[in-house]
């Protein structure tokens, strides 16, 4: 079992619940209402305020500011929460807030990756195994599926949905949804294909990338409406097809609007 290491700088508040194995680092502050699982690493000069609730092995960095109140004006000093899973790693200036509204919930699942600067606001969920690259943005109420990339520099609009296994080009900003397995990239952003190195690197068969790319050239068509495109792929044989199936949950269920392919110059 990991040794327990507190360094004597630091400033860790009674109320404060460590499991085993935790370290902290010189002048890091560990607030009231904070339960760090097993194994926790907090760094020098890191901050993490509560109520906040963190699984195991997560690893925090210098200077990050983990569980603080929402930057929503709505916010009302009432009580809300972080909740993080287990073996999530938050670079360097990394910031996390808690929801907005009494008893809200900011969540975030398993072995995540935040790099410098990202930012989680408050109320969003953010699945496991995402990637978030340096300056990588979301703002309040965003919903993040499993294995999605989030590019450096990039910035999510509230309550858009980010799909399973989609990824974000750098320096794209999201306004609408983003389909599960595909690609967006551009300032605004634009569907560009199906995410097809990083499907493969996840051990997606060729007949799954196949389909979803037959389901993609039909939403990607400009003689097609949003919901023509649609029922075309719903009427598909690819529809049985348990990946595609997902897509079109995923397009039906749209409160903010899909990001589209980039449309024909002078459309």
């Amino acid at each position: 079992m990991q040794e327990e290491h507190l360094h004597p700088t630091a400033i860790i508040d009674p109320k404060a619940i460590l499991g085993a194995g935790v370290q902290v680092g010189p002048y890091a502050v560990i607030g009231a209402g904070v339960e760090l699982g097993d194994g926790c690493r907090i760094g020098h000069h890191a901050t993490v305020d509560g109520p906040s609730k963190l699984g195991p092995r997560n690893e925090i960095f210098p200077y990050a500011a983990i569980g603080f109140k929402s930057q929503d004006l709505k916010y009302k000093i009432e009580p809300t929460y972080l909740e993080i899973g287990e073996g999530n790693v938050f670079r360097e200036f990394c910031t996390i807030h808690r929801g907005t509204g009494a008893g809200a919930k900011t969540i975030i699942g398993d072995g995540n990756l935040f790099l410098a600067y990202s930012h989680i606001a408050h109320d969003c969920t953010v699945g496991n195994h995402t990637i978030f690259s340096n300056n990588a943005t979301l703002a309040g109420h965003v919903v993040v599926g499993d294995y999605a990339v989030i590019s450096g520099l990039s910035a999510v609009h509230q309550f858009c949905r980010i799909g399973a296994h989609s990824i974000i080009g750098g320096c794209a900003k999201i306004v609408q949804d983003v389909p599960p397995y595909l690609i967006a990239d551009g300032n605004p952003a634009h569907l560009r294909g199906v995410n097809h190195v990083g499907l493969e690197r996840r051990g997606f068969t060729e007949v799954d990338i196949k389909a979803l790319r037959r389901a993609y050239r039909i939403l990607a068509d400009k003689t097609l409406n949003f919901s023509q495109a649609v029922e075309k792929i719903e009427a598909s044989e690819d529809a049985a097809n348990g990946h595609v199936k997902l897509l079109l949950d995923f397009l039906k269920s749209t409160q903010r609007g899909v990001i589209r392919p980039e449309p024909l110059a002078g459309s």
